[in-house]
Parts: C-alpha cells; sequence; structure tokens
C-alpha cells in the first residue's frame, strides 16, 4: 500500500466508525473491498494490519456500537474475511478475540442489524473469505457458525439461503481436505468434527417429513460433488446414498427437482463415472418414479452424457419422446398404429398430466419440445432420431391448438378442448417445427408441413407472436427444401406455396397491429433475398401488391414498421423487384421515386430506427453498384452526408462512416498485394490528390473529421480507422506528405480543437490535397486509437483517488446536513 493512501485511511476508517457520518454509495464500499482484496493477495494482511492499527481499531469498533448501519456493519464483516483468509493474520485476529466477537454467536447475530439481509449476507461473505485454511475449519465449529448456517438455508433471503448452502459445501470440503482414502467414514472417529457436524445435519435433514429441509440437505451435497472431485466424496456418498434411497420410495418423491439436479451433477463427475456405485441404477429408478414433468429435465440431462449407459440414454429418450407419442396416439384413427416413434408409447401417467388440465399440458408438451429441439442437433442420440413421427406429431399438436383436427378418439376430443387457442404450446411447436427443417422428410410430409404453416398465417385467430413464428418456420422449411434439391430455386414443391404466400403476405401487410405488418415485411425481405433473381418468384411477387403496400408503410406511424419498410424496399429495389403491379413488366419503372423517399425518411424522421435502416439500405446499394447510386455516385454521397452530419443518433453516424468506408474503398481501388513478387507501383500524385478532391466534395472528409472526437466511443474509434486507413493509402506519395508546413492547416488545426473541447467550431469547407495530408500526419491517430481502445473507465481511478472522493462525500453531506438546520 502506497503512503499517501495509508495517510488518508484513519480519517476514512474515522468516518465509516461514526454512525453520525453518512456514507452514500455502497459502490465505493464494494470498490474499497476489491482494493483491499487485491492489496491482500499482494502482500502479507498481517504486516498490512500491523501498518495501518486504524483497520484493527475500525473491526473492533465495529463489536462494541450499537447504532453502526447495516451497510457499514456488512462491510467490516467482508473486510475481516479477506484479512483472515491468509492464517497468520486470522491468528492474529484471533488473539484479541476479534474473529470470535464478528463471528460468533455473541456477535452480530444478536444485533437488531441482523435482520438485515445485507448484514447476513456480509456475515456469509466474510466466512466464504477466512474458510481457506486448517485453522478456519475448527474456527467454524468452535464460533458457532455451521449451526448457524443450517439455519440460514431456510432464510427468507433467496440469496443468503443460497449462499449458506454455498458456504456450508465449502466447509465440508475444506475440513476434508487430503483425506482421500475411501476407507474415510467407516466410523463416525475418522470424520473431522467440522465435517461430522456438517454430516450429522444432512443425515437429519434428508430423514425429515418436510420437503424443504430435503431440498436444503440436497441442494448442499449437489454443490459438494459438483465442486468436489476426490475420493472421499465417495465415502461421503457411500454414507448418505441410503437415505437418498429412501427418498425414492416416497410418493411423491420429496424436492424431486433436486434429487434429479444431484443424479446429474454425480453422473457428470468422474469419480462418480468410473465407479463401481450404483449411480446409474438408481438414475434408471429415478426416471421411473418421476412424474412426467419432473423427469424432462433428468432426461435431458441423461442424452447429453457422453459416459452412460446406453440402456439407460434410451429410456431417457423415449422419456422425451412420450409426450409426442400420446400426441400422435390421441389424432390417429382408430385402431391407430402399433408402433409409434420407433416403439415409444404414452404411458397412463403421461395422459394422465396431459389431459389434466391446460397448464399442466401446456407446461409437459412445451417442456418436451424445447428438450427435443436441443436433442434435435446433437450427433450422440442413443438410437436414430424418428423424424417422420416427430414431424407427424408436431403438426397434430398444432391442429390441436387451432382447431382444424379431426379426432375419432375420446383423447384427442379432449386435447383439443384443452389446447385450443393456447398461444404458448403453439409458440413451442412452431420453434420445433423449425428446427425439424434440419432434418430429410418426404414430399407428402412436406406438403402437410406447408398446409398446416398457411392455415396458422391465414388463421385471423393466430396472435402476433404466433404469425412471427409461423413465418419463421417457413422460411427455414422453404430455404432446407431448395438447398436440398441442389438449387438456389425454390424446390417444384415449393413453388406453388409461394405463389399461395403472396396473398396471405398482403392481408397480412394490411393488419390492424404493428407486430403483424412488421413480421410480414421482414419475411418480404428475407424471401426476396434467398430467390429475388429466380425468374418464378419474381413473376409472382410483381404480379401481387406486396411491393406496392410495403412501400406504403414506409409511412407507418410505428417506427418499427417504418424500418422494416426501409429495409424491405431496399432488398427490393436491389433486385429491380419495387415496380407497381399494373406493370409487372417494367420491374425499374418506379425506382426513380424511391431514393428521393428515403432521403426524405433520413432527414425528416423522428426516430432512429427507420433512419438507420434507411443508411443500411444505401450502404448495401453503394456496396453491391445499385442502378440509382452507380448513376452519379458523388452526388449520392454529398446529399447523404448533408443530413448525416446533423444526426444526433450515433447508430446512424457509425452507418455513416460504414457508408464512407465503402466509398473510400471504391475510389481508392483495391489495396496492393502485400506478397506480390514486384513491389507495388505508387498512385501517381495526379490520382490520390483527386482523391483527395472527391472525398471533400462529398463531404466525407469533413465528417470523418467531425466524427473523430465525437462524445460516443463506437463513433470515434470508427471514425479514427476509416482516417488510419485513408493516411495509410495516401502516404507512398511524398509530394503530398511534404505540405506539413502548410500555412492553410493553422485555421484546421484551430477547427479540429475546438471539436475536440466539444464547441461548435467553423465548418472545415473544402480542402486541398496538400492539406489533407498534413492534417493527417499532424494528428496522432495511434495514441487516439489506442485511447479509444481502452475500457470505458480508463481514466485513472487510483485507490488514492476512492478513498479521497469517500471523504469528501462524507464531509459535502455533513455540511449539507448542517446547512438543513
Amino acid at each position: 500500500m502506497d503512503s499517501e493512501c495509508s495517510r488518508l485511511l484513519p480519517a476514512l476508517c474515522a468516518v465509516l466508525a461514526d454512525p453520525r457520518q453518512p456514507v452514500t454509495d455502497d459502490t465505493c464500499l464494494e470498490k474499497l473491498l476489491d482494493w483491499f482484496k487485491t492489496v491482500a493477495e499482494a502482500e502479507s494482511s498481517l504486516l498490512l494490519l500491523q501498518e495501518n492499527p486504524c483497520l484493527v481499531e475500525l473491526l473492533s469498533h465495529t463489536l462494541k456500537s450499537q447504532d453502526m448501519s447495516a451497510r457499514v456493519l456488512s462491510f467490516s464483516l467482508r473486510l475481516a474475511g479477506i484479512f483472515a483468509a491468509q492464517e497468520n493474520c486470522f491468528q492474529y485476529l484471533q488473539q484479541g478475540e476479534l474473529m470470535l466477537g464478528l463471528f460468533g454467536e455473541a456477535g452480530p447475530v444478536g444485533l437488531p442489524a441482523w435482520s438485515v439481509p445485507s448484514v447476513r449476507s456480509g456475515w456469509i461473505q466474510g466466512l466464504c473469505s477466512l474458510a481457506q485454511h486448517p485453522s478456519a475449519e475448527q474456527f467454524l465449529v468452535d464460533c458457532g457458525a455451521v449451526d448457524t448456517l443450517f439455519s440460514l438455508q431456510g432464510d427468507s433471503s433467496l440469496f443468503v439461503a443460497s449462499a449458506a448452502s454455498q458456504l456450508l459445501a465449502q466447509a465440508l470440503s475444506l475440513s476434508l481436505q487430503g483425506r482421500d482414502t475411501p476407507q474415510l467414514g467407516s466410523q463416525d472417529s475418522d470424520w473431522p468434527s467440522c465435517a461430522r457436524s456438517i454430516v450429522g445435519h444432512l443425515e437429519e435433514a434428508l430423514r425429515s417429513r418436510a420437503t424443504p429441509q430435503v431440498t436444503q440437505a440436497l441442494k448442499v451435497l449437489t454443490t459438494t460433488f459438483g465442486r468436489c472431485h476426490h475420493p472421499w466424496t465417495q465415502a461421503l456418498w457411500m454414507q448418505l446414498s441410503p437415505l437418498v434411497t429412501c427418498l425414492l420410495e416416497k410418493d411423491p418423491i420429496p424436492a424431486a427437482h433436486s434429487v434429479a439436479d444431484l443424479f446429474l451433477t454425480m453422473a457428470r463427475s468422474p469419480v462418480f463415472a468410473s465407479s463401481d456405485c450404483d449411480l446409474w441404477v438408481m438414475l434408471v429408478r429415478t426416471l421411473s418414479r418421476l412424474s412426467p414433468t419432473q423427469a424432462g429435465p433428468l432426461a435431458l440431462g441423461v442424452c447429453k452424457l457422453h459416459v452412460c449407459p446406453l440402456a439407460l440414454r434410451t429410456q431417457a429418450f423415449d422419456v422425451l419422446l412420450q409426450p409426442m407419442a400420446c400426441i400422435l396416439e390421441a389424432a390417429a384413427q382408430p385402431p391407430g398404429p402399433s408402433d409409434l416413434l420407433d416403439g415409444t408409447r404414452g404411458s397412463s401417467s403421461m395422459a394422465d398430466t396431459l389431459l389434466a388440465s391446460t397448464s399442466s399440458c401446456a407446461g409437459l408438451l412445451c417442456q418436451s419440445l424445447a428438450h427435443l429441439g436441443e436433442l434435435q442437433p446433437l450427433s450422440h442420440s442413443p438410437r436414430p432420431w424418428p423424424q417422420a413421427p416427430l414431424l407427424e406429431a408436431t403438426l397434430a399438436t398444432l391442429r390441436f391448438c387451432n382447431g382444424s383436427a379431426v379426432p375419432l378418439s375420446s383423447v384427442g376430443v379432449r386435447l383439443c378442448g384443452i389446447l385450443a387457442g393456447c398461444v404458448r404450446v403453439q409458440r413451442a411447436a412452431l420453434d420445433f417445427l423449425a428446427a425439424l427443417s434440419q432434418g430429410t422428410g418426404s414430399p407428402d410430409l412436406v406438403m402437410k408441413v406447408s398446409a398446416v404453416l398457411l392455415e396458422y398465417l391465414r388463421s385471423p385467430d393466430s396472435s402476433p407472436m404466433v404469425l412471427k413464428k409461423a413465418f419463421q418456420a417457413t422460411l427455414q422449411w422453404l430455404l432446407t427444401t431448395s438447398q436440398a434439391g441442389g438449387s438456389c430455386d425454390p424446390s417444384p414443391h415449393s413453388q406453388p406455396f409461394i405463389g399461395e404466400l403472396f396473398p396471405v403476405m398482403q392481408k397480412r401487410l394490411c393488419s390492424p397491429c404493428w407486430e403483424v405488418r412488421d413480421s410480414a415485411l421482414e419475411f418480404l425481405t428475407h424471401l426476396t433475398a434467398h430467390w429475388g433473381g429466380q425468374p418464378g418468384f419474381r413473376q409472382a411477387l410483381l404480379a401481387s401488391d406486396a411491393p406496392e403496400l410495403a412501400k406504403q408503410l414506409l409511412r407507418d406511424p410505428e417506427g418499427y414498421v417504418r424500418a422494416s419498410a426501409v429495409a424491405a424496399m431496399g432488398q427490393l429495389a436491389a433486385r429491380g423487384l419495387h415496380a407497381s403491379s399494373a406493370h409487372p413488366e417494367q420491374p425499374g419503372a418506379q425506382q426513380k421515386h424511391l431514393l428521393p423517399e428515403l432521403m426524405d425518411i433520413l432527414s425528416s424522421d423522428s426516430e432512429g430506427f427507420p433512419r438507420r435502416a434507411v443508411m443500411q439500405v444505401f450502404t448495401a446499394w453503394l456496396r453491391d453498384g445499385h442502378a440509382e447510386v452507380a448513376q452519379d455516385p458523388e452526388r449520392f454521397m454529398a446529399g447523404v452526408f448533408q443530413v448525416v452530419g446533423q444526426d444526433l443518433d450515433w447508430e446512424v453516424r457509425l452507418q455513416g462512416l460504414e457508408l464512407a468506408g465503402v466509398f473510400l474503398a471504391q475510389v481508392l481501388g483495391p489495396p496492393a498485394c502485400p506478397y506480390a513478387a514486384a513491389p507495388p507501383t505508387a498512385a501517381p500524385s495526379v490520382q490520390l490528390a483527386e482523391v483527395l478532391r472527391a472525398l471533400g466534395r462529398v463531404r466525407v472528409l469533413e465528417f470523418a473529421f467531425h466524427t473523430l472526437f465525437d462524445c460516443d466511443r463506437p463513433v470515434a474509434r470508427k471514425s479514427c480507422d476509416l482516417l488510419l486507413l485513408l493516411r495509410a493509402r495516401t502516404a507512398p506519395d511524398s509530394r503530398l506528405q511534404g505540405a506539413g508546413r502548410c500555412p492553410d492547416t493553422a485555421a484546421v488545426e484551430a477547427t479540429l480543437q475546438a471539436w475536440q473541447e466539444g464547441k461548435q467550431g467553423q465548418p472545415l469547407g473544402e480542402l486541398g490535397p496538400e492539406v489533407v495530408v498534413a492534417v493527417l500526419w499532424m494528428l496522432d491517430l495511434e495514441g487516439l486509437q489506442a485511447t479509444l481502445a481502452e475500457s470505458s473507465d480508463h481514466v485513472e481511478q487510483s485507490p488514492q483517488s476512492l478513498l479521497q472522493d469517500m471523504l469528501a462525500t462524507a464531509a459535502a453531506l455533513d455540511d449539507h446536513e448542517a446547512d438543513c438546520y
């Protein structure tokens, strides 16, 4: 610790110890703790306390004060734990019974402040910090901390309760550290006192009839087996496994989710995966005993295990498939197929859960669909992926939800009533249907998928989110079927489907709900991006009113919709597809009208999203050589930067620099290859000078210099990168560099200085090539780039300044409080 900080510490400790001195900011105390932790890790904590006795005095005052604020008390407890993490410092604090007073039963546990969760949390965090060495093990027992932790496991604060369980697991690991013999635990006397106390509590909790106590014990075990992979964990499990086994005999199983978490944690541990324990047998038993909803997460975890008996993984896979098998059985016509989902049939308990209520049915189906969606891309499925049956089951689920199913069984009829209009299940099923597009399917199944998707897209009952999911699933299936055919064109099976999509899109583009209009525009944009060059798609699109409707939405009252309309029209225009439906044979008929309209949005739209979308479209147009931009690039750029230079949205300015970078790359041409056999030939100075003049005429230079000092860091960084690139490309011309002392640079330098100081400054105007190069070399662009690359708190925040700020804040608040009277 430096001398200046040591000089400031006594005053700060006095402020913290005085309850009349307000400490306003918890963040400052957190920073102070972080600093002390850093110092303690780098130096001797004992020496630190001996050289700064005010710290010990602060901790001692914590014991005596009855009116210390909760935040300072919590801070002191955590600070004491940081120092006591080193064993010699722990013993030094123990000599004056300071540790026992802070963490013992006579300490803050008996103070009124103990009712504040932050104090209880600080007490636990302090003990977590000091529980690092053998001396701390016996201390935890002697001071009564272990017993207090047992009670805090049921704390009303979830943070405190969770921290208590974590600390118990840490204390158990500390007490058994280095004891690797599997025979540990053959007799109670073999266990250290701290471990005996904790294990005894766990045994008592596991025998309890109260589910919360069972849950608490299981959480400690789960944390222990997740953190510790030592042989002593086998001995611990051998002692406690009979009690956990007894839980599986109860109906229902108490704390079932916690039991599943424990077994999964053990299965992931190399200690148990390679041992001869009966873990796999218990997992088999647990999967068969849990309710369908409880078994799902455990089954998913088992299916993801790489080291696991095949029979167990197959059983877990069947558990995940059973809800879909029930759906298939309910949708089948009597007598129904005899073999569903590769032999998997729905169990009676599964059917009971599905038919119990809408909430239980929806919960089970959504869980099953989500879990199967996670397994679908994995390569180590226990048996072949049942693509076709799962597709049938997913489509049946969607039909049950929208009422289009015609079930002939009583179960199917009940499911129609339970799932009718269930948005939650519809969203989950559409997500899974999109995931299933990555598999294979017969043409008949693909046609069934198309039919169901069209039902949802056409239905007036489909909610906005369901419609969005339906659009996304439709796009995925169209893309997959095209790729499967080995062509960029839509597959022959998809062509009629695409033709039926346009009337749906037209209807959705006119929806009174803005989310629906937005989703339809996004879908139109993606379709055009993928198939805008294909004749069949172009003909169907131009024969519809979709382009004209999308153009009308450029003036939509909702900003998100206007932004999506800009993106859609930009994509249509790039493909020459935004002609009116009356003139489909003239794809460029209305193209000349789009650029002014987008420029109007850029200059006058009150929301940032549409303006950002316009800039993204302009950048794509310039990069791709769009016809209207290519006619006169300089005029286009000058018009854009006249507007963008005044925009207050930093993302618009950032996109403006992206546009400037594309223009710069085009006027400069490709850079010389650094691996070429012959040295690159420098471009003539006339050519470079003309490039710089062009950049000045289109206002790119003034925009880049101005944004170099932008208050938004990403903008300034992008500008710096752009100017560095420009300087690197103009560097070979020594005649342009020779103007470094040009008198014209003085005015430019003054303007840049004003901009850097946040002042308006004079516009740069048109700059000569020599002046531009001189300014580029005059600026310390590398230094600015390094500064901008630093984090947002790169300004010095030393421990000294932190201490000074806390002292100054306390003094200011004290003066303000006095003025009130």
